[in-house]
């Protein structure tokens, strides 16, 4: 049984992931593959990279980022959900995947645009713009049935990256919430910032000394210095419906 099971491996379920799995909840990610944002060509408006940024680099760098968070990953499609128990959404979700054994998870996101006929069962109320189904939430991601929300594009969000990785942020604040654990802020706070006023440091939060800043900090500049060292040889995807040479 997972606290968290993420369905869609873009930028919204990363976020979320990151989050999550940072709060401590047992976090799994399945991933369709490739992300929507593959097809980006250069990824120029998302704040920090002044003159843009490779989008599957991004992607990597991101899902990276959800790894080192404490997340894992499954490669798969999810066909089907459903209660474990329909008098007792509670006990969790029982989540079908084309490949592999189902799953169970106390939580489910759906971030996985613009598929979402896998959580039809729930009945959780979906909105048809166009060709696609969206998910119909409230302000925080939350679905019409408990422990069930959708982040991202599949959620009616703007088809921004930066707006993306925002509310699949949001939702996983949501999930945290919701799951009562013992979380007041995700910050990594200098030394005696709480304790030197007498407080104590508050659950999700942390005081690290100047010596393991400049340690965090020099990783983190390793990380990104390896990250872009070479170009990526990878070209963007190109839309389906455009015919290949």
């Amino acid at each position: 049984m997972r606290d968290v099971c993420i369905v869609g491996g873009g930028v919204a379920g990363m976020a979320t992931a990151i989050f999550t799995a940072r709060a401590g909840l047992d976090t799994l990610v399945i991933d369709g593959g490739e992300s929507i944002l593959a097809r980006n060509a250069s990824l120029e408006n998302y704040p920090g990279f002044p003159d843009g940024i490779d989008a599957r680099r991004y992607l990597q760098l991101v899902r990276e980022q959800a790894s080192t968070a404490g997340a894992t990953f499954e490669l798969g499609h999810v066909t089907h959900v459903e209660p474990i128990d329909e008098t007792d959404l509670e006990a969790g979700f029982v989540v079908e995947t084309d490949g592999g054994e189902p799953l169970e998870a106390r939580r489910l996101v759906a971030a996985s645009w613009p598929d979402s006929e896998y959580i039809v069962p729930l009945d959780v109320g979906r909105i048809q713009r166009g060709s696609k189904h969206l998910v119909d939430v409230d302000e925080a991601g939350r679905t019409a049935v408990d422990g069930v929300y959708a982040a991202g594009r599949i959620a009616g969000e703007p088809h921004q990256a930066i707006v993306a990785a925002g509310h699949g942020a949001k939702v996983g604040l949501a999930v945290i919430h919701d799951a009562d654990v013992n979380f007041y802020h995700d910050w990594v706070a200098p030394e005696d910032y709480f304790t030197g006023r007498d407080r104590e440091v508050p659950p999700g939060c942390e005081e690290i000394d100047d010596d393991e800043r400049r340690r965090r900090d020099e990783r983190a500049r390793e990380t990104i210095l390896e990250a872009f060292a070479d170009p990526l040889e990878d070209e963007p995807t190109m839309h389906p419906s455009v015919e290949s040479d």
